[in-house]
């Protein structure tokens, strides 16, 4: 890869993670404003609710789809970790294969429920839930791109970096 796509690779993800943070600050945000109506002033609002349910989940499917690494996923750390780099290389593969397929499989009609959602929308912001559920596909289709770079890679000869559990963390 030249170095101009990683500087553009690197800026996009900056960006993602700088959404990311937004997404979380508005939601802190709300969820104050929520407090200080309710405690302080005694006038319940909902839509602040309403705002902190629709920004988490797309913090998460945002943050699952552009900003975690593959490094960063979740997976049997003692089995990966007791292999070489040859099994590590056949269990990207099978997981990745598996990932793609069911994604890909899934994908028309998550498509088809998504865009049927333009019927509903939320209580009290009045957001679409087609519009409001489309982070969904979005994750889902960059998913399918992640894992598709993930069996290309492990296809290529090059085994997934080998678990150190020296250098275990929480992703920060």
């Amino acid at each position: 890869m030249t170095s101009s796509l990683r500087a553009i690779g690197s800026w996009l993800a900056r960006r993602a993670e700088n959404i990311a943070a937004a997404m979380l600050a508005a939601m802190f945000a709300a969820f104050l404003l929520q407090i200080a109506f309710r405690y302080l002033l005694g006038l319940p609002i909902g839509w602040t609710h309403e705002i902190s349910v629709v920004l988490w989940l797309w913090l998460v499917l945002w943050g699952a789809a552009f900003v975690v690494s593959e490094r960063e996923e979740i997976r049997f750390d003692i089995i990966y970790g007791a292999v070489g780099p040859g099994p590590r290389r056949v269990m990207a593969l099978v997981s990745a294969f598996a990932v793609i397929a069911l994604y890909a499989i899934s994908l028309p009609a998550v498509i088809d429920y998504v865009t049927f959602m333009k019927v509903e929308k939320t209580s009290y912001l009045k957001i679409r839930f087609d519009w409001l559920f489309s982070i969904y596909i979005v994750f889902a289709i960059a998913t399918i791109i992640r894992y598709i770079w993930i069996a290309w890679e492990a296809m290529r000869g090059a085994a997934p970096d080998e678990f150190d559990p020296t250098k275990a963390s929480s992703g920060v």
